[in-house]
Parts: C-alpha cells; structure tokens; sequence
C-alpha cells in the first residue's frame, strides 16, 4: 500500500460514519437495525444511553466531513464552525431539549429500515407512569420482574401490530429487532429488561414529581397535590391502588435511583406504605398523598444542597 492509499485508509478507519453514505451521491445510506446499532454504540463511548459532549462533537464532526466527496479529516472542522453547527443541529434533534442526543433523536435523524423505525416512533411517549405500570403488568407474562427476550419480542411485536406493519416483518426480523433493542437498552447486559431499561425504552412524557414546585414545601398549594391525585387516579375512585401506586412510586423512586428493577419498587412500596397507609388498605388517599408530598419538598432542598 502506498502512502497517499494509507493516507485514505487511515481516514477512513478514523470517520466511522464514511462506510454508510453512498461513494456517488455522498447521502447516507439506508442502514439496518444491525447497522444502526453498530453507529449507536460507537458514538455512544461510554455506554450511558446519551451521545453527549465530547462524543456529540466526534459525531458532528465526522458526519459533516463524511460527506465530502474527498476523504477530509473530521479535525479540519473548526471549533466556531462545530459550534455553530451543534446549535442548528441541536435545534433541529434534540426534542426533549436536553442538550444531549438519545437513541430516539437518533433514529429521527438517520435514515433506517421503515419497519423498524416504527419501534421509535410509535405513539409516545405515554402519558403517565400508570399506562407503564399496565404495559409492564402485561408483558412480564411470568411475573418474574423483567421483560425477558421471548417477552420483549411480543411487546415489539404487538407494536409493530399497532403500526399495522406486521404482514412486513418475519420472525427473523423481529428476533433482529430484540436483539438489538437488548443491545441498546440493557444496560447491565443480563440479556433481559429491568425496570428502568424498559423506561428508557418506553418513555413517559414527565415525572411530574420532577417539577420544580415539590422542592419547597412552602411552595405546594392545594391546587398542585390535587393535580398530583389526579394523574395517579386514573379511575377517578379516589384512591391510588395497584397500577396507579405503583405508577407513583416509580417516579418517586426515579428521583434518588437511576438503576432499579421490580424488586426495588417493591421494597420500596413496603416502606412507603409501611409510613404513611395508616388504614393499612394499600391504597394512598388524598391524606397520605400530601404526606409524602410535603415529605419530599421537605427533603429535597436539603438534597440540593
């Protein structure tokens, strides 16, 4: 091999994206659900679920500078111009504004199978962690406290069912298709979900107990605990029980625990309950809600801190 062929070689090996656009019209190429995931995980260095900061800049530099029609180096994009883009770019991808990229915006952006960007599209994200917990309660068929893989394929298939796309997609493909979303969203590599994967896959449109207003409690009026009941009760009895419970307990427990399974919703119940359900019926009423409510924005100024 000669110098300059190396030169190119080297290139090459260095801007990752440059073997999915096509030599002619320099677009990016149709890429398969293995394909996709192969970019994921290469920009997704350290495995976090985010292409964030320095992997964002790597992404952004050798996405612009694959498609020159000339092997250019990502290096030759300047630090105003990658600014520059990143702000433009970030406007256009970044839909939760979070100033990162998720697998969700990425798959916005390349172009990918059509059945299987379905996966990523279908009608989310889900109102509350209630219609989660009813979700979850229905595919974890063997109670066991996690998706497995048999268990994940008939989710995605019943989505893909949904989208009525199923006559298009064979079993291989759905095996295919699990495999990969194993690969993205299990974190632990067990080879099944855990609670918090499967949230990551499954979004809900906002922990509600995330809002600013429960981090004071001299801030919580009447109006906001009943805003709170009322997303919880979904069935309007007055009373939150079974999957709306839990459903509030898994984004209380999402604001002190980023990894956790069913065995720690559990335990958590247990000890929630075991504080404020003076009935002992398993239920939280409106009482007790404010209980915990009051609890947390007490809590967490002194957590800030």
């Amino acid at each position: 091999m000669d110098a300059a062929a190396k030169k190119i070689h080297i290139e090459k090996a260095h801007n990752f994206l440059r073997q999915y656009r096509d030599p002619e019209s320099r677009e990016l190429k149709k890429l398969s659900a293995n394909q996709f995931m192969e970019v994921w995980s290469h920009y997704d260095k350290d495995a976090n679920g985010y292409i964030e900061g320095t992997e964002l800049d790597g992404f952004l530099r050798e996405f612009v500078s694959s498609a020159n029609a000339t092997d250019v180096s990502p290096e030759t994009l300047t630090d105003a111009t990658l600014c520059e883009l990143k702000s433009c770019f970030m406007e256009a991808y970044d839909d939760n504004q979070d100033g990162k990229i998720d697998i969700r915006e990425l798959a916005q952006l390349l172009p990918m199978e059509e059945t299987f960007l379905l996966l990523f599209r279908f009608h989310n994200p889900l109102e509350s962690s209630v219609e989660f917990m009813k979700i979850w309660r229905e595919y974890d068929t063997d109670n066991s406290g996690y998706i497995e893989a048999d268990e994940l394929k008939n989710f995605l298939r019943d989505l893909l069912k949904e989208a009525k796309k199923i006559n298009d997609v064979s079993e291989d493909k759905l095996i295919e298709y699990t495999d990969t979303m194993l690969q993205v969203f299990d974190a632990n590599k067990d080879g099944r979900l855990q609670l918090s994967e499967m949230a990551k896959l499954l979004p809900v449109k906002e922990n509600f107990l995330c809002r600013q207003v429960f981090k004071g409690a001299a801030k919580l009026t009447k109006d906001d605990i009943e805003k709170v009941f009322s997303l919880y009760d979904r069935d309007n009895n007055g009373t939150i029980e079974n999957e709306e419970l839990r459903g509030f307990l898994k984004d209380l427990l999402e604001l002190v625990k980023k990894d956790y399974d069913a065995q720690d919703l559990n335990d958590f119940e247990e000890t929630i309950l075991q504080g404020v359900d003076f009935d002992k019926d398993g239920k939280i009423s409106r009482k007790e809600l404010t209980m915990i409510l009051l609890a947390l924005a007490k809590i967490a100024p002194e957590d800030e801190q």
